[in-house]
């Protein structure tokens, strides 16, 4: 590729990607054509690009993944939370004034970790096995006796994390109902709660949720709530319905268990944009949206599935009369990767291994925990919020995308198209994803002057 004539053309795709780690390339060709004429206004091909390919942006929120398209995922979600507490993004100004808090639910204990006590004037005490653990030490959060340590009920709580935060939900809106004396018809009809939540990985490998939960009017975010629907009302609702949360499982394999949410809940106020409060709306906004980027691998775990997709984890194909034909990419085995040389720590990888062995119990089938072991078990989404909290995700995503396109027609000196006279027609195969070893020597490059061009500016350049 770099002893190619049509190399700035290369460059050029290179740098709209945005420093984009893994982009996705296509081939295709797309038309405009005049619906009166019949005509070809405007063509396009990837056979004419260097590469024979369209590149595009992976889009992918893990930073572990992509850092860059990670950078914009997590400012998208930032203006996400920000509008649901200050306004903005046709979300009206008068919200900051709904009674709002952000809530951190957590996991219960499984068993006694390696931590990092501290004493009520916030000085590092030692740890249970009497030793004093550095921030950064890889035995934090390990299990003291792996031999005792319930990694079943760790994994399962993961798995049911998403249906222990929906019952969650039912519970809040029943426990502030009965503290305004209301029916929850009659509650429903003056007020909803709205919320935002994303999903963070302790390092034991256990998730826990922190929320911004607000009260609005029936109307959503643009009436507020009656006035007996208060702050104070809002954080003793959720102490309330925390604790009534309950899913019962029974397995012949691990008997009956109740998974909980754990008893270190957080519930605080959050403040308006310039006062001197710890949690203003703006910390909190860029709080949710720092840790909206992260995976199971902050916990040092892995980004990627470890199923074999070739028999999607089942160890063997099926013939067309049946019969099982064993998997000659894992070695019957369904996994991609064997557990065992996993670059892991002992604890993830003994959870790793749970969520495979308990995955292909009958009972448990159909959490498919096979396909969510590199994900210790969590099968939810990482971001999600409520109806009317604020703007989406696409939204912002297709304000972008209306931006860049005007950006290029006006740069081409190309008219808006009238759907009344303009059709576009067009078709695109997905070729893979990541770049060519010349490409990638080419990104590298590009890379590299963005970064000097980037320290330039920030001493002062011009």
């Amino acid at each position: 590729m770099l002893n190619e004539p049509d190399l700035d053309r290369a460059r050029w795709q290179i740098e709209r990607l945005g420093d984009c780690a893994e982009p996705v390339r296509f081939t295709g060709h797309t038309a405009a054509l005049g619906t009166t004429t019949g005509g070809v206004l405007r063509s396009y091909t990837t056979t004419d690009e260097p590469t024979a390919s369209l590149l595009t942006a992976c889009g992918n929120r893990r930073s572990s993944r992509c850092p860059a398209c990670s950078r914009i995922y997590a400012a998208d979600t930032y203006h996400l939370i920000r509008a649901g507490l200050s306004g903005g993004k046709t979300v009206p100004d008068t919200v900051r004034t709904h009674p709002r808090v952000f809530a951190t639910l957590t996991a219960p204990s499984f068993g006694p970790v390696h931590s990092r006590p501290t004493t009520p004037g916030g000085d590092i005490r030692p740890c249970r096995c009497h030793q004093l653990h550095g921030p950064t030490d890889a035995l934090l959060g390990t299990p003291l006796d792996p031999a005792t340590y319930d990694y079943a009920g760790a994994v399962l709580f993961n798995a049911h994390a998403s249906a222990l935060w929906a019952r969650f939900t039912i519970y809040l809106r029943r426990e502030i109902a009965a503290r305004l004396g209301l029916t929850q018809k009659a509650a429903h009809a003056v007020l909803r709660i709205s919320f935002a939540k994303v999903a963070e990985y302790q390092k034991r490998g256990l998730v826990h949720f922190h929320a911004v939960i607000r009260l609005d009017g029936p109307d959503g975010n643009t009436t507020p709530p009656p006035p007996s629907a208060t702050v104070t009302v809002l954080t003793d609702a959720i102490r309330a319905a925390a604790r009534r949360v309950r899913v019962a499982l029974t397995s012949d394999a691990i008997g009956e268990r109740e998974l909980t949410w754990g008893t270190q809940l957080d519930v605080r106020e959050i403040a308006a944009f310039g006062t001197d409060a710890e949690f203003t709306d703006q910390a909190v906004a860029a709080y949710v949206a720092k840790y909206a980027t992260k995976s199971a691998d902050a916990s040092g775990a892995l980004d990627r599935a470890l199923f074999c997709r070739r028999c999607q984890g089942r160890g063997a194909t099926l013939l067309p009369h049946g019969t099982p034909l064993p998997c000659t990419a894992c070695d019957g085995t369904g996994q991609a990767r064997p557990l065992p040389r996993l670059a892991v720590a002992r604890h993830v990888r003994q959870m790793i291994r749970t969520c495979w062995e308990l995955g292909h119990l009958p009972e448990f089938a159909h959490l498919k925990l096979w396909k969510w072991a590199h994900m210790l078990g969590f099968r939810g989404h990482f971001s999600t919020k409520s109806r009317s909290y604020s703007t989406t995700l696409g939204a912002l995503r297709d304000a972008r995308r209306a931006w860049r396109i005007q950006q290029a027609r006006t740069h081409a000196d190309i008219p808006e198209p009238d759907a009344d006279t303009t059709l576009v027609i067009g078709q695109w195969d997905y070729l893979g994803a990541g770049y060519s070893p010349g490409a990638a020597l080419l990104a590298a490059g590009v890379w590299h002057l963005r970064k000097l061009e980037q320290q330039f500016t920030a001493e002062g350049g011009c």
